[in-house]
């Protein structure tokens, strides 16, 4: 895997969303952060459309009960990881996507600024599939050569109040042994 220049993942679907802006000006490159979460729509169900539809602003309020409670928001990630392995981006890695929310690290605030977001389809109660975990490490080695990155948190992290994700079913252990292996590889 690798990104290109212009912060793409090369290979994968693009999907635009209009949730997203520029970085503050200085920031496009230096991005120190990778923020892991998770999300499904309907919650827990896994394989619609539902996080496509909500990433681009097409969610259709009336499909789900649990719609009408975010159907103000306006949320993005750069990528988003489907359970049989899929990544979809959504933004240039250049670019701000919508995915932490009110934030901090290393008190340094609105961690949207100066991270990329990483969506793995599913929620605090289920495991995630080994293929996620595999694509997740591949990425994040891409990410780690093109970027500075120099922490990898889950949203529960940066937003401990606010935040669950990834979950307590987030195997870190798994993920950064792949990494690793992964990087060796190289």
């Amino acid at each position: 895997m690798k990104i290109d220049k212009s912060g793409f993942l090369q290979g994968v679907r693009f999907i635009a969303t209009p949730n997203c802006d520029e970085r503050p000006a200085g920031i496009e490159f230096d991005i120190p952060l990778l923020v892991i979460h998770n999300i499904s729509l309907p919650p827990r169900e896994y394989g619609g459309n539902g996080v496509i539809d909500f990433f681009t602003g097409k969610l259709d309020v009336n499909a789900h009960p649990y719609y009408l409670l975010i159907a103000d928001l306006r949320v993005s990630a750069h990528f988003f990881i489907r359970r049989d392995g899929e990544i979809i981006q959504f933004v240039s890695c250049n670019k701000r996507a919508w995915h932490a929310g009110v934030s901090t690290w290393h008190d340094r605030i609105r961690c949207n600024d100066f991270s990329i977001g990483i969506e793995m389809e599913g929620s605090d109660d289920d495991p995630f599939t080994e293929v996620q975990y595999e694509k997740l490490a591949e990425l994040t080695r891409a990410l780690q050569q093109a970027y500075p990155i120099e922490d990898i948190l889950g949203h529960s992290n940066i937003a401990p109040v606010r935040k669950t994700d990834p979950g307590p079913c987030f195997d870190w252990e798994k993920y950064r042994n792949l990494v690793a292996a992964v990087g060796s590889d190289e």
